[in-house]
C-alpha cells in the first residue's frame, strides 16, 4: 500500500485523528469505527429529500416506498464501495480521479462535483429557511434564507473539538430526526397492508418518474461518495492484511446502520404524506401546505411542532458534511486549500443567491419546486461519481486482494447503468419539449452543444481506464513531484526590517532579527502608532503615547548601536498592515521579522489578521516569530 506525506493526506486536519489500534474489547472495538456513516448518512435525509418524499406520498401514495428501497440498496452498495476505496488505498474519489484521468477530464469533473455541493446547499438553505419560518410564523422564508448564512459560525466552532465531537453532534441530530418522525407515524396510524403494497415495483408515468429521479437523486448523493471515502480515513488503522479487513468488516456495519436509519425516516415521511394526505384526497405542494395541515388532520398541534423541528435538524446537520464535502472536492481535484470558514461561507453563498433571487422574483410558492429541482440535478450529476468509483475499486494493480468481487463489480455496473438511464431519458425528454417548441433556437444550440459535451466527458470517464490500463499516472499530491537539489545558495541579507509592538516579546523578536544578518547587514525597527489622536492626525501627531513610543524605539536603536549594529528606526501611523508595507517597501528591506502571539479560537480571525495581510502583499521573506 502506497504511502503519503502527511500534509497530502484526506481532510489532513483530522486524518487518522482516531486511533483504533489501541486494544479494545468487545463492543468498544466496534464504537471506535462509528461515526464516518452517520455524517453520510444525514445527506440521506436533508431537506431535499423530505420535498421529494413529501410530493412522492402526497400525490402517489404508498407506491413509490419501492423506489426509495431500491435507492437506499444503491446507497449501501456504492457508499460501502467509497469507504473501500478510502480504506484500503487512503485516498478519497477526487485525489483518485486527480491520479487517473487526464487535467480536463478532471476539471469537468471538479465542476460537476461542485454542482452538487451547490445543488446539496440549496435545499439545506431552503429546509433551515422554511424550518425557521414554521416555528416562527412572523420571519419570511426569505430572511429565513438570509440567516442561514450565519450557522458558519457553528461550523467553525465545533472544528475546535475535532471530528469525533462533530460526529456526536451529527447523531444527535439524526436522533432527534428519527424520534420525531416515530411519533408522527405513531399518530397518523398507517394502515401497514396498504403500506406494504408500497414495496412491489410498478410502472412509472411521466410525472412520477421525475419524482423517481428526484427520490433516487435525494438519496443516493454524488458528494456522499467523496465524503465517505475521506471520512473513513480519519480513523488510524494497522496498514496489514487484517487491519484493513477490520476496517472494511466495522464501516460495512456502520453503513448499514446508519443508512437503514435513513431510509426509515425518509419512508416515515413518504408514508406519513401517503396517509394524512393521498389517502384523504388532501391536495399537498408544499412542504409548508404539510406543517399546516397536520394539527387539523391529526387532531394535534404536536405534529406540526415536531415537523419543524425535524426539519431544522434536517438541515443543520447536512449543512456540516456539504462544507467537509466541499473541501474534499477542492483540495483533491485543485491542490487548493482554503479557510473551513471561507469555504463554507462561499459554498452557503453560492446556494443563498439563486434561492433569494427565486424567492424574490417567483415569492414562497416556488421553494419545493425549487427543492425538488436541486434533487433532479444531484441525480444528473451521479454517473460521473459512481463510474469512476468502481473502475477504482475493480483496479487489481492498487487494490490487491481488496478488489471487489465480481458479482459486486456486477452489482455496480448495473445501479451506474440504470441512473445513467433514467437521467438520460429525463433529460431527453425534457430536452425533446425544447425542440417541439417553435423558435428558441438559441436554447436548442445550447441543448446541442451540451449533449455533445457531456457525452464526450461521459464516455472518456468511462472507457479511458479500460483503454489506458498502464496509462500514465498523475500525481495528486498537495506538493510537486520530488526533484534534485541543485541550488541552496541564498544571498547575504543587507536590510531586514523588525516590527515592534512593544510587548514582552520585543527581545526575543529583536534577537531573532540579528541571528539572520549578524553584523553585516542593517537594520530598521518599525513600529506603527494606532492611538485614537495617530489614526485622526496620523504624522502631525504629537500625543503622549506616541512621543513615547518614538523614544522607546529610539532607545533600542541606541542600544543596538551600541552594540556593533547598524540601526536605523521609523515610526507609522493609523492602519498598521498599510504602514507596515509601505515602510518595507521604501525602505527596501530584504526580509520582515514579525511577531505571533499565537492566538487562539476568535482571537485568532481578530488579532491575527496582520500577519496574514502584510505576508501576501510583499515578496520578500517574512519571519514569524512566536512569542
Amino acid at each position: 500500500m502506497k504511502q503519503y506525506h502527511y500534509s497530502d493526506a484526506s481532510l489532513s486536519e483530522v486524518h487518522e485523528s482516531v486511533d483504533t489500534t489501541k486494544p479494545r474489547k468487545g463492543l468498544k472495538r466496534f464504537l471506535a469505527y462509528i461515526g464516518p456513516a452517520y455524517l453520510v448518512s444525514v445527506g440521506y435525509m436533508d431537506p431535499g429529500n423530505w420535498a421529494t418524499d413529501l410530493q412522492g406520498g402526497a400525490k402517489f401514495g404508498y407506491k413509490l416506498i419501492w423506489v426509495l428501497l431500491m435507492s437506499n440498496l444503491m446507497a449501501l452498495l456504492l457508499q460501502s464501495l467509497s469507504a473501500r476505496l478510502g480504506i484500503v488505498r487512503r485516498r478519497d474519489l477526487a485525489q483518485a480521479n486527480r491520479e487517473t484521468y487526464p487535467p480536463l477530464v478532471n476539471f469537468c469533473l471538479y465542476i460537476l462535483a461542485e454542482l452538487a455541493i451547490a445543488a446539496t446547499d440549496l435545499a439545506e438553505v431552503l429546509g433551515m429557511a422554511i424550518g425557521i419560518h414554521l416555528l416562527f410564523p412572523d420571519i419570511p422564508i426569505l430572511w429565513g434564507v438570509i440567516i442561514t448564512v450565519l450557522d458558519t459560525f457553528l461550523l467553525l466552532w465545533l472544528q475546535k473539538f475535532g471530528i469525533r465531537k462533530i460526529e456526536a453532534f451529527i447523531i444527535m441530530l439524526v436522533l432527534t430526526i428519527a424520534g420525531c418522525f416515530l411519533i408522527e407515524i405513531i399518530l397518523a396510524k398507517p394502515a401497514m397492508a396498504e403500506v406494504a403494497k408500497g414495496f412491489v415495483p410498478t410502472a412509472l408515468n411521466n410525472e412520477a418518474l421525475y419524482i423517481a429521479v428526484g427520490i433516487i437523486g435525494a438519496t443516493v448523493m454524488p458528494h456522499n461518495l467523496y465524503l465517505h471515502s475521506a471520512l473513513v480515513q480519519t480513523r488510524k488503522i494497522k496498514p496489514d492484511r487484517e487491519g484493513i479487513k477490520k476496517a472494511l468488516r466495522f464501516n460495512t456495519i456502520d453503513s448499514t446502520i446508519a443508512l437503514n436509519m435513513a431510509f426509515l425516516v425518509n419512508s416515515a415521511i413518504l408514508v406519513l404524506a401517503g396517509t394524512v394526505f393521498y389517502n384523504t384526497g388532501v391536495e399537498v405542494a408544499k412542504i409548508e401546505d404539510a406543517h399546516t395541515l397536520l394539527s387539523p388532520m391529526l387532531g394535534t398541534t404536536l405534529a406540526p411542532l415536531l415537523f419543524a423541528i425535524a426539519l431544522i435538524a434536517a438541515g443543520q446537520s447536512s449543512t456540516v458534511t456539504g462544507t467537509l464535502a466541499g473541501q474534499i472536492v477542492m483540495e483533491g481535484y485543485l491542490k487548493l486549500r482554503l479557510n473551513p470558514w471561507l469555504r463554507r461561507l462561499i459554498t452557503r453563498l453560492l446556494a443563498v443567491i439563486p434561492a433569494v433571487i427565486v424567492i424574490s422574483l417567483f415569492g414562497d410558492e416556488k421553494v419545493d419546486d425549487l427543492l425538488v429541482f436541486s434533487q433532479v440535478i444531484l441525480s444528473m450529476q451521479l454517473g460521473f461519481a459512481i463510474i469512476p468509483l468502481i473502475h477504482f475499486v475493480s483496479d487489481k494493480k492498487e487494490m490487491g486482494e481488496f478488489t471487489i468481487s465480481t458479482i459486486t463489480k456486477i452489482a455496480a455496473w448495473l445501479v451506474a447503468l440504470v441512473l445513467v438511464t433514467l437521467n438520460v431519458k429525463l433529460v431527453a425528454e425534457e430536452s425533446m419539449s425544447v425542440f417541439e417548441t417553435e423558435g428558441m433556437i438559441g436554447w436548442k444550440i445550447t441543448i446541442v452543444i451540451a449533449w455533445l459535451a457531456f457525452a464526450w466527458l461521459f464516455l472518456t470517464m468511462t472507457f479511458l481506464p479500460f483503454l489506458k490500463k498502464q496509462a500514465k499516472v498523475h500525481d495528486a499530491k498537495m506538493h510537486s513531484a520530488d526533484k534534485p537539489l541543485t541550488n541552496l545558495t541564498v544571498t547575504s541579507l543587507r536590510k531586514i526590517a523588525v516590527a515592534l509592538d512593544f510587548s514582552a516579546g520585543d527581545e526575543k523578536l529583536i534577537a531573532q532579527a540579528l541571528q539572520q544578518g549578524k553584523k553585516d547587514a542593517n537594520y530598521i525597527l518599525v513600529h506603527i502608532v494606532e492611538s485614537a489622536a495617530a489614526k485622526y492626525s496620523g504624522e502631525s501627531t504629537d500625543d503622549y503615547e506616541t512621543r513615547r513610543d518614538k523614544e522607546r524605539l529610539a532607545s533600542y536603536a541606541e542600544q543596538l548601536k551600541a552594540l556593533g549594529y547598524n540601526v536605523e528606526h521609523q515610526v507609522g501611523f493609523k492602519n498598521r498592515v498599510k504602514e507596515i508595507i509601505r515602510i518595507v517597501r521604501e525602505s527596501k528591506a530584504e526580509m520582515l521579522v514579525m511577531g505571533a502571539h499565537r492566538h487562539a479560537g476568535l482571537k485568532d480571525y481578530i488579532f491575527g489578521q496582520t500577519i496574514e495581510a502584510v505576508r501576501h502583499e510583499l515578496d520578500i521573506p517574512v519571519l514569524i516569530v512566536n512569542l
